[in-house]
């Protein structure tokens, strides 16, 4: 029997070759073939949409965290949302307002139907902002009806402003505990477990974002800063409570000290607790609220829940469609700068010095942008970075262009660097911001390697030549380099914040030092001009450019998506692309691959030890900021 003939080396790396190619032709014209599909379907979906009849339900179900700036693009997003991952759920504070606002003066939307017990800590000066828009609505005669399994003290917050407000009998109710700032320390299983040399450069004795590395506890100075301005935001949400469900903050504050107590007598019922408590008006299910909400509107068995309604989403389509045509009007531009501040070009959702900056720029070259308002929700990070965006803030003033800063949640440290030259500035009265100070980190290992046997020797051309390698000593002298390094940042920054504020550099420094204040502390000591909103910050930038309301827009200037990635969001927001997507083992694997982590401090630090501009050490203009 003969044996098959084997093919030569050359025949089988053609043969291989071919075999390649072939599969490649094969994969790009089932991809072809598959996006052609998706589009004949989103568009079949996409003439499909239901009008908005009267008597509608608007349904507002947020879910995730409320951000100014989405941190995920438009794909990650959508195939997070129809795999149930939060990690990347978000909804934008932008959306929620222009919802509720189009909601207040549309007769085809006759209540709301309000979800937040899915929402995630999103920082009380955002939900401040919600919560007036909510007031708003009521005030204009639509009705709210809050529902949820059970309401965190957050989410509560925007739960209290509807009429009326339900929790189910089996739910956690509504829990009030406080507002607290605890975090690891590492100090003890750095320097003694890990044998890892923390050095720390600072200027400011309330600038407590380097005490996690160094110490086991908060220092005396960063618990005395902290618990000020946390005892400011809580008697003020507080307040805000008691003045939505007409009671006093007195009743709020026995309620909390009475808890355990209190539910212990109910046999542990929380949501009784919360009735008795008088935080909601009645103990009901879903399906008892859905009923309910069917007899006040309009029946519906096409529609979930079984009354007429329209989901956030779907609203905020109608609003677009039906909003006026922009011709060439004079616009408010609006530049976010949401997340931490890095170097270089980052994407949305964090902030580059140079991507920012170039936003900004945008503004000033285009003939049309009147006015710019800096929204500012973020805790800080490179010095340099900061300085970058403030150029360009600088660069849009000197251009006549005016620059109205509006701070959300937080706006510390690098985010007040690039606040600090602003026209006017805007906080909500319980903003975190301030932290004016400046510190370095330089980790030395080199006693982690001595454990191993593991020792670091050779030559160098100068004094300085390895000096910044951390598995050598830290020489004092390199030390005192980095210190007066740091040292000459903070005075720049304050003599910044003095010529931008009109104050003296010492009048700067005594209210500066690193430490954190509420909105309204920072109005009282000059850092802070306003307290008020977003929408407060973009009616005065159409002043200052005398702009008569109803002769401009707003328009955000900011990065676009890519056209595949905008495709793919409004495939998935159709009734049959998400149900095809949801099914699909690629979008599982996509969703792995693409939802990011937000481990947000981590990031910072582990950015700037990169140390990718060749530099011995960064400066960092950081806060540790909680969010609530």
């Amino acid at each position: 029997m003969n044996e098959p003939r084997r093919r030569g080396p050359i025949v089988r790396v053609l043969a291989g070759i071919w075999g390649a190619i072939n599969f490649t032709r094969q994969l790009v014209f089932n991809l072809l073939f598959f996006a052609v599909l998706l589009i004949l379907l989103a568009l079949a979906a996409g003439g499909a949409g239901r009008p908005l009849l009267d008597r509608t339900t608007l349904v507002i179900a947020p879910e995730g965290r409320i951000v100014e700036q989405y941190t995920a693009d438009p794909a990650s997003r959508a195939l997070a949302k129809m795999m149930g991952d939060d990690r990347a759920v978000e909804v934008q504070l932008r959306d929620l307002l222009r919802a509720i606002e189009a909601a207040a003066d549309d007769d085809r939307i006759e209540r709301v139907f309000l979800r937040v017990d899915r929402l995630q800590p999103s920082g009380i000066a955002t939900l401040r902002e919600v919560a007036g828009a909510l007031r708003d609505l009521r005030a204009a005669g639509k009705q709210i009806v809050a529902y949820g399994d059970g309401f965190s003290q957050g989410a509560y917050l925007l739960a209290a402003q509807a009429d009326e407000v339900y929790v189910d009998p089996m739910g956690s109710g509504v829990v009030l505990e406080g507002f607290a700032s605890y975090g690891p320390y590492f100090g003890e299983a750095l320097q003694e477990k890990l044998s890892v040399d923390i050095h720390v450069f600072k200027v400011g004795e309330f600038k407590s974002a380097v005490e996690p590395y160094v110490l086991d506890a908060a220092s005396p100075e960063a618990k005395e800063a902290d618990l000020y301005w946390l005892n400011d935001l809580w008697q003020r949400h507080l307040g805000d409570i008691a003045q939505a469900r007409e009671l006093s903050v007195e009743q709020l504050e026995a309620g909390i000290d009475g808890m355990a107590d209190g539910v212990a007598a109910l046999g542990g019922d929380l949501a009784r607790y919360a009735l008795e408590q008088k935080l909601v008006d009645g103990l009901k299910t879903r399906e008892d609220v859905e009923r309910l909400l069917t007899e006040r509107g309009v029946a519906d068995d096409d529609a979930e829940g079984g009354y007429r309604n329209v989901a956030l989403d779907g609203y905020l389509a109608h609003v677009d469609r039906d909003g006026p045509t922009l011709g060439r009007q004079s616009q408010v531009a609006v530049v976010v700068a949401e997340g931490a501040i890095s170097e270089g070009d980052q994407p949305p959702g964090t902030v580059g010095g140079e991507s920012t900056a170039a936003l900004l720029r945008e503004a000033r070259e285009d003939e049309q942008v009147e006015s710019v308002v800096l929204r500012v929700n973020s805790p800080g990070g490179s010095a340099y970075a900061s300085e970058q965006i403030n150029r360009e803030v600088e660069a849009l003033k000197a251009a006549g262009k005016p620059v109205v800063v509006s701070m959300g949640h937080v706006a510390a440290s690098g985010g007040y660097w690039i606040s600090m030259n602003a026209d006017r500035i805007y906080a909500d009265p319980s903003t975190i911001t301030g932290s004016i100070g400046v510190f370095g980190l330089f980790p030395n290992i080199t006693r982690t390697l001595d454990r191993i046997g593991v020792h670091t020797d050779g030559v160098g051309t100068t004094r300085l030549a390895g000096a910044f390698d951390i598995t050598r000593p830290l020489e004092p002298e390199v030390g005192r380099l980095i210190q007066s390094s740091v040292e000459k940042i903070y005075d720049d920054f304050v003599t910044k914040v003095a010529a931008g504020r009109g104050a003296q550099p010492a009048a700067i420094d005594r209210v500066a030092r690193g430490r954190v204040w509420s909105g309204a502390q920072a109005r009282d000591r000059g850092l802070v001009d306003e307290l008020g909103g977003f929408r407060d910050a973009i009616a005065d930038a159409a002043r200052r450019a005398e702009l008569e309301e109803g002769d401009y827009h707003v328009r955000y200037i900011e990065k676009a998506p890519s056209p595949f990635a905008q495709f793919l969001a409004g495939l998935a927001g159709t009734r049959i692309g998400a149900s095809l997507l949801q099914d699909a083992g690629l979008a599982q694997v996509l969703l792995a691959r693409t939802v990011p982590e937000m481990e947000r401090h981590v990031r910072v630090f582990e950015q700037a030890l990169a140390n990718d501009r060749g530099t011995p050490a960064k400066a960092m203009a950081y806060c540790f900021c909680p969010v609530f």
